[in-house]
């Protein structure tokens, strides 16, 4: 079995389960020794996994960590289990730091089950970093993290080859954190930087009020914009390839161009479509939830994914603004709304639907489908 099914079998096991995993212990026995596993270690041999490792910290006698995981007998990564309710805290870690110090140990890993960050000492030679290099939830897993995630595994692990990748993973992650931070809720530093670049005035605190909004809006519709090329891309290749098999290519283009043309992504589309994301965050990552505007409707989607659709906009006629959303009966419904916090009151069904598809209990074959009333 690839280690992804395996990582997506964890993770539906944790939804599953993860109501009756009350300690720390029970996080082990069915979160923590399975995902050990995967990576191919036998965790019932001593030699590959020690539980509950002891090493002496100076005047320290007699501490453990959770998990060491061997090759020809020294440990090359260590592992600090916590319950999967509680929140991960490096920097509460003792244990963890202390080892990694002493040990010849290169990764440290810090983990409640469900959440798994990762630490070398890039920063200062056998400390142990604060921030990990790479770090993810099995719930959200996806191929990219996989390609890393591979690297740990018995059969592949190769510490020269991890750490120098794992420079780049930190500092992009970081990146993208700090720019998604930006994104909700922009400080003065980058509001100030981004101002810099199209405004020759003088910033006064009016005008940083001024160019923090404007700073928002425009990272939004860029994302957005971005977001729309890809999908009108794919959606235009798609169409091609399902053409071309009976029409010239000269007949072709010019249809999909039409196409592509017709579609305008209004602010109401993008404010709508980021009200549903500030909905869904707390369940899922916001990068799952993503905009594909169409010539009839405005529709989100988890993954991109045509077949999951959390709802649909339907803004075209400005005095007669609906959003559908799709039933337990697969049927797609129009809701009216007058104003786009109209959208917060569908917050429950939008959550069920998210959840519908998380835990694989449907999905959306309605999709050609229009709503009733259409």
């Amino acid at each position: 079995m690839e280690l992804i099914d395996t990582i997506q079998q964890l993770a539906k096991l944790y939804v599953e389960r993860k109501a009756a995993i009350q300690t720390e212990e029970a996080t082990k026995n069915a979160l923590i020794m399975p995902f050990i596993s995967a990576l191919g270690y036998n965790v019932f041999d001593p030699s590959e996994v020690v539980p509950e490792f002891v090493a002496d910290v100076g005047s320290k006698k007699g501490e453990k960590v959770d998990y060491a995981i061997l090759k020809d007998g020294k440990p090359i990564m260590l592992i600090e289990a916590k319950w999967c309710g509680d929140t991960l805290d490096v920097s509460k870690e003792g244990q963890l730091l202390r080892y990694f110090n002493v040990t010849p140990a290169s990764v440290g890993i810090l983990t409640n089950g469900h959440e798994y960050r990762f630490y070398t000492d890039l920063d200062q030679e056998n400390i142990m970093d604060q921030r990990p290099f790479l770090q993810f939830d099995i719930a959200e897993i996806n191929e990219q993290t996989v390609r890393e995630l591979k690297k740990f595994a018995k059969t592949a692990f190769n510490i020269d080859e991890i750490v120098s990748t794992a420079s780049e993973l930190k500092y992009t992650g970081a990146m993208k954190a700090y720019l998604s931070e930006q994104l909700g809720e922009p400080t003065e530093d980058f509001v100030k930087f981004m101002a810099k670049q199209v405004f020759e005035g003088v910033l006064t605190e009016k005008a940083r009020d001024k160019f923090k909004v404007i700073t928002k809006k425009a990272f939004t519709q860029f994302i957005s914009d971005r977001v729309s090329d890809r999908l009108t891309s794919a959606l235009s290749e798609e169409k091609a390839a399902e053409m071309a098999a009976t029409e010239p290519v000269a007949e072709i283009i010019p249809v999909i161009e039409e196409e592509k043309n017709k579609i305008v992504t209004t602010q109401d589309e993008i404010d709508a479509y980021n009200i549903v994301k500030s909905i869904l965050r707390q369940k899922v990552s916001v990068s799952r939830v993503v905009m594909k505007d169409t010539i009839n409707y405005c529709g989100v989607l988890l993954d991109g994914n045509v077949y999951k659709s959390l709802c649909r906009f339907y803004f075209n006629n400005p005095t007669k603004k609906s959003i559908a959303l799709i039933g337990a009966d697969r049927k797609w419904s129009k809701n009216p709304i007058s104003d786009l916090n109209d959208i917060y009151n569908y917050t429950d069904v939008l959550v069920s639907i998210l959840e519908g598809f998380l835990q694989g209990k449907f999905i959306d074959k309605t999709n050609a489908d229009e709503p009733e009333g259409e």
